[in-house]
């Protein structure tokens, strides 16, 4: 599997790239588009400029075009809206044959429409489904498989076997059909949203709706419920806020809150000493990680690490452990034999390297 790695500016290609990533993702929002256009009517629903999220300029994709040359790991461009209006759909291909020229011949698509349109309009880049279309099954990419789709991209919320029946159908397709890609989220931001129906504008003048703190709890009783509350609410976690640096995106973590029937209690140290000195835990904001063996199991191809405006260095931290997670995975896969005892092992000494004082419980998969 390879780490598909968020880039929210040209100056982290080089770093991420030396600690580990296969590839990336990035957005492209022209200055001419927002000028036009606004937060409202987004190209990449990511419409901001206070810090690095995405590339603004095309100097910055000429500079972009020249490393990706000489370390040769490419860059996905993010078309991530879930619609736009028909006047948009011409000067998006011309936004994409500008930077095809440049060499960037891979893009996330969220919208239907825009994969038919360029389609008929002759444009012959790679096509990635991207997770914020909504549900993914087998009938699903029969339809658009008819746009000749190189990658699949798996929402939040898509199950083990959800996936393994749709990459099991691809397989089944053949032709160039069973060359399809298929990615899978494995580390940062986990939401409590299907991107398909949120509708929340991700810009610099409000907070986001996933920040908003929210109560999750099981239809089925439980001794313990979960309870996520963002890093800016008040509470019992002033001293985590504390010890953080930098401007990273910062969105939900997961607290334990005990049954009505006992005290409430939440141990301040026990989850200070989860994150190093710089304030760092791997996974803070959703963790895929104990999910690798299962993932792979299932067909998956490529893991997404989200963290556009995230913090530099954690970012960069994100990727070393992932690909240690990886390297783990590797061995445990070529030393042992049965399939449960695979799985056991790896997830024993996976956290034991990256997670010796506890991991952040922030599980995208349970």
């Amino acid at each position: 599997m390879k780490i598909t790695a968020g880039l929210g500016s040209i100056d982290e290609y080089i770093r991420f790239a030396e600690a580990g990533a296969d590839e990336f993702f990035s957005g492209y929002v022209p200055y001419s588009w927002a000028e036009k256009y606004g937060t409202v009517m987004p190209l990449n629903r990511r419409e901001v400029f206070c810090y690095n999220v995405q590339l603004g300029a095309y100097s910055e994709l000429e500079i972009l075009s020249t490393m990706i040359k000489k370390y040769g790991k490419p860059v996905h461009l993010t078309f991530n809206s879930l619609y736009y209006i028909p006047q948009q759909y011409p000067e998006i291909v011309e936004i994409i044959q500008r930077c095809m020229k440049l060499g960037f011949h891979s893009y996330i698509i969220a919208d239907p429409a825009l994969i038919l349109y360029l389609r008929n309009q002759g444009i012959d880049c790679d096509i990635h489904l991207s997770g914020e279309n909504g549900e993914v099954n087998s009938r699903m990419i029969d339809v658009l498989q008819c746009q000749k789709l190189k990658r699949i991209i798996f929402h939040r919320k898509n199950t083990f076997e959800d996936m393994q029946a749709v990459i099991h159908a691809e397989q089944l397709a053949g032709g160039e059909r069973a060359q399809t890609e298929f990615e899978a989220f494995v580390l940062n931001e986990m939401c409590q949203f299907s991107g398909a129906f949120c509708n929340s504008l991700h810009c610099d003048e409000m907070g986001y709706l996933c920040r908003v703190p929210y109560h999750l709890e099981k239809i089925a009783k439980k001794d313990r419920l979960c309870m996520y509350a963002s890093d800016y609410s008040s509470g019992d976690f002033d001293k985590i806020n504390e010890c953080k640096s930098g401007d990273g995106e910062r969105h939900s973590r997961q607290i334990s809150e005990v049954s009505d029937e006992e005290s409430v209690e939440v141990e301040d140290e026990t989850w200070l000493n989860r994150y190093d000195d710089t304030g760092y835990l791997c996974g803070e904001t959703g963790c895929g990680l104990c999910a690798l063996y299962q993932l792979q199991k299932a067909g998956i191809t490529h893991l997404k690490l989200v963290g556009r405006g995230n913090y530099v260095d954690f970012m960069e931290q994100d990727i070393r452990n992932l690909r240690r997670a990886l390297d783990i995975l590797d061995k445990s896969l070529a030393n042992l034999q049965q399939d449960q005892d695979n799985e056991k092992i790896f997830q024993q000494q996976m956290k034991q390297t990256i997670f010796p004082n506890g991991c952040s419980e922030n599980c995208y998969y349970r």
